[in-house]
């Protein structure tokens, strides 16, 4: 057991299931400052990303959905070990969108399994154990994710940030996944569109950061080849969002005024998964 970890609760019943949240991407993520930390401002959509439940046995590696979702077992001992969790029981999950799409299936996998264990302790241990984990995690474990600056390599809050504007989104994938790799800081400077953001600029103002932040990392990381930024234009969209390390992209709306013909056009373009979303703010 971790130095640290807490006395836990009992294991939910075998059987019982839980809910996860999830993010589509990132506002905003880059430095803070030309050598500072990976921060992020996560797009949190009002949809549950993961579900998962617990059945009695031995410990078992947890496979969810296709491709980069396993938790092999070694780690999956780890991490149960490193909260004073018992480890045994096998994990079912099932994620909403596929792992390494840039939607924090990974993080929220790792979540899933420490609730349906029984933690119950500090969450700033249940942060160092994700950490372990996988090397760079998601704020989903915070309440309100959406309303930090989270540097996901050292699972710390920068700061407080207003909370984000209520949008629609019109989301897809473009491109295969891509892992997070935790060593990779190859990141444009954002330390100017996170002082902005802390000022609450409004819907557009926001949408403006997000299309700001996307065009960096685009410049720096690629693809050459997306067309978000077109697409956005030409639906009429106030702006664009990706993740800035994996294929999910979305077009941010004002309520109401997702063209009918939108998800349409992103398939034809050649995005995969095209739905229609909103903010959880």
């Amino acid at each position: 057991m971790t130095a640290g970890a807490s006395v836990t609760a009992d294991p939910l019943p075998p059987g019982a299931r839980v809910a996860l949240p999830c993010h589509f991407g990132e506002w905003l993520q880059g430095r803070i400052g030309p050598a500072g930390p990976v921060g992020l401002v996560t797009l949190l959509p009002a949809v549950t990303g993961l579900a998962g439940q617990r059945r009695a046995g031995a410990l078992a590696a947890c496979r969810f959905g296709q491709g980069a979702g396993l938790i092999p077992l070694p780690r999956l001992r780890r991490f149960l070990n490193d909260l004073g969790l018992p480890p045994k029981g096998r994990y079912l999950l099932k994620p909403r969108f596929v792992p390494g799409s840039g939607t924090g299936m990974s993080t929220a996998s790792l979540l899933a399994v420490a609730r349906l264990a029984g933690y119950a302790g500090p969450r700033g241990c249940l942060v160092r154990a994700c950490l372990r984990a996988e090397g760079a995690s998601d704020p989903l474990m915070l309440d309100h994710p959406d309303r930090h600056l989270w540097a996901s390599r050292q699972g710390e809050v920068l700061m407080g940030l207003p909370p984000p504007p209520r949008a629609e989104l019109l989301v897809g994938f473009w491109g295969p996944p891509e892992r997070t790799r935790a060593e990779d800081c190859d990141y444009a400077d954002i330390s100017d569109l996170v002082s902005d953001w802390s000022n609450a600029p409004g819907l557009a103002g926001c949408a403006a950061l997000a299309s700001e932040s996307a065009r960096r990392c685009q410049a720096r990381r690629g693809p050459a080849s997306d067309p978000t930024a077109d697409l956005a234009r030409a639906l009429g969209a106030l702006g664009f969002a990706r993740s800035h390390s994996g294929p999910a992209r979305a077009l941010i709306f004002a309520p109401g005024s997702v063209p009918p013909e939108g998800p349409q056009i992103l398939r034809a373009a050649g995005y995969t998964g095209v739905e229609r979303l909103a903010t959880a703010t």
